[in-house]
């Protein structure tokens, strides 16, 4: 690698200084740009921030950089933006939980998260968290979801679909057990006012009916095994397991061609949460899971709820390792064709859940995605540009113009998908938080003396 000029070492040799300096221009001098909108890694550049913004992005010996700004030594560094976690839980709006979750998800380069179960309260943390008022990625969020035991009828789905819509929620969050006459009313309601709904689907309705009415994303690959089904089988006595995984030895293999031509041509994209059910399923053992680094930041009775949990699944009457080892190598295999027709995939595992740390566990869902077949470089546009696509949002790669949520990586990811969590520093909405900072907030939540 060309060595940095010696106008940009004077510039880097101010960073210790200015770091954490608040300002409204920060620089990252000579660092390797990922811009996402190609695989290409731009070498040596310099990339000027203002006001939460990009401002400029060329090479270190072209761009002169503004005076009294925050100077970042990118040397030997890969700059990145920032991750989307797509399936998250805001699990409370209490002050000291929000600013756990936030800094769960933005020490591991999570700017972005799509809350799946709303309330009326993460209307006004959405706002708290764009301005700067809590700690935490931007949020996207629901409202409370509609399903078999919040709808009574089609006109009530119709109903609380509109009523959502004028409250401001971004989408409609679909849970089970509603009919495929409530279904299909949330679905024409939500169309008609230009409102997404995603989520689950309804075993009702299925994923053909789900894909024919522009759902906006199916999550977990919900339904899709039950859809690949023979007609004349039911799936194993009725008992189809966690996301219907004791369904695998039952499918019919041609039927993945079909349903994943339908789902590229519907529009519909897919959550996988692939590391979610294959962690559940699969068998790793549960010390592992106990083990695992980022178990420091959930409590103790947390754990073993999530260790009984595990346990209970794997002790279900009708549940056979055989088979859910069958289950995960083929839903690598539907995840690998869905992408490869151009289906579109987005980042997310669902956190925090069963052993889903929030922000560690969307990297274990990188490297699931790139398991499944993807490329390293395919696998992380499901978190970046792929997700500004879907959102229509300013963030995703790194250019003029663009949000300033950032990631600054001490290795390439495109070369090891692991190194995806090799974070020196992260950028949020302008901000600059330097691994430093950001490892003394992660040490405000580690678990001590089980608690």
């Amino acid at each position: 690698m060309k060595k940095p000029s010696s106008f940009s070492v004077l510039a880097a040799s101010v960073v210790l200084a200015a770091s954490g300096a608040l300002a409204d221009t920060t620089v990252l001098v000579n660092v390797n740009v990922i811009p996402m909108y190609t695989d290409t890694v731009l070498l040596q550049q310099t990339v000027i921030i203002v006001d939460g913004k990009i401002f400029e992005v060329g090479h270190v010996d072209a761009i002169s950089i503004p005076k009294n700004a925050a100077l970042i030594d990118g040397t030997e560094r890969f700059l990145m933006p920032g991750l989307a976690e797509m399936h998250a839980h805001v699990t409370s709006t209490e002050y000291a939980e929000v600013d756990r979750l936030g800094t769960l998800f933005v020490a591991n380069g999570i700017t972005t998260i799509r809350g799946m179960l709303g309330k009326a309260e993460h209307l006004v943390l959405r706002d708290q968290l764009e301005s700067g008022e809590a700690f935490g990625p931007r949020l996207i969020t629901s409202g409370p979801s509609l399903n078999g035991g919040s709808v009574a009828g089609a006109m009530d789905a119709d109903r609380q679909v509109r009523e959502q819509h004028a409250a401001g929620y971004d989408f409609i969050k679909v849970h089970p057990g509603l009919s495929n006459d409530e279904f299909v009313a949330l679905a024409a309601a939500a169309n008609e006012i230009g409102m997404p709904f995603a989520g689950h689907v309804p075993v009702s309705a299925g994923v053909f009916q789900a894909l024919k009415s522009d759902m906006a994303t199916i999550d977990h690959l919900d339904g899709y095994f039950a859809a690949m089904l023979p007609s004349t089988n039911h799936g194993s006595g009725g008992y189809g397991g966690f996301f219907d995984v004791m369904l695998a030895a039952d499918i019919d293999i041609e039927k993945i061609a079909e349903i994943v031509a339908m789902t590229g041509a519907s529009g519909t994209w897919n959550v996988p949460t692939q590391v979610l059910v294959e962690q559940m399923i699969d068998d790793i053992s549960l010390t592992e899971l106990k083990q695992r680094p980022e178990a420091r930041y959930v409590p103790t009775k947390i754990l073993q709820r999530w260790v009984t949990l595990k346990e209970s699944l794997l002790n279900e009457r009708g549940f056979d390792l055989d088979t859910a080892a069958l289950a995960i190598k083929l839903r690598r295999r539907l995840i690998f064709e869905l992408h490869e027709a151009g289906a579109g995939l987005l980042l997310g595992s669902y956190a925090p859940q069963a052993f889903n740390v929030p922000g560690f566990s969307t990297h274990r869902e990188l490297t699931a995605l790139v398991a499944a077949g993807l490329t390293p470089y395919e696998a992380l546009r499901t978190g970046t540009v792929d997700v500004a696509n879907f959102l229509d949002s300013n963030g995703g790669v790194i250019a003029k113009g663009k949000d300033a949520d950032l990631v600054l990586l001490d290795s390439n990811p495109l070369e090891n998908i692991k190194n995806s969590n090799r974070i020196h520093g992260v950028m949020l909405r302008g901000k600059w938080l330097p691994s430093s900072e950001l490892d003394a907030r992660l040490e405000r939540y580690a678990i001590r003396d089980g608690k």
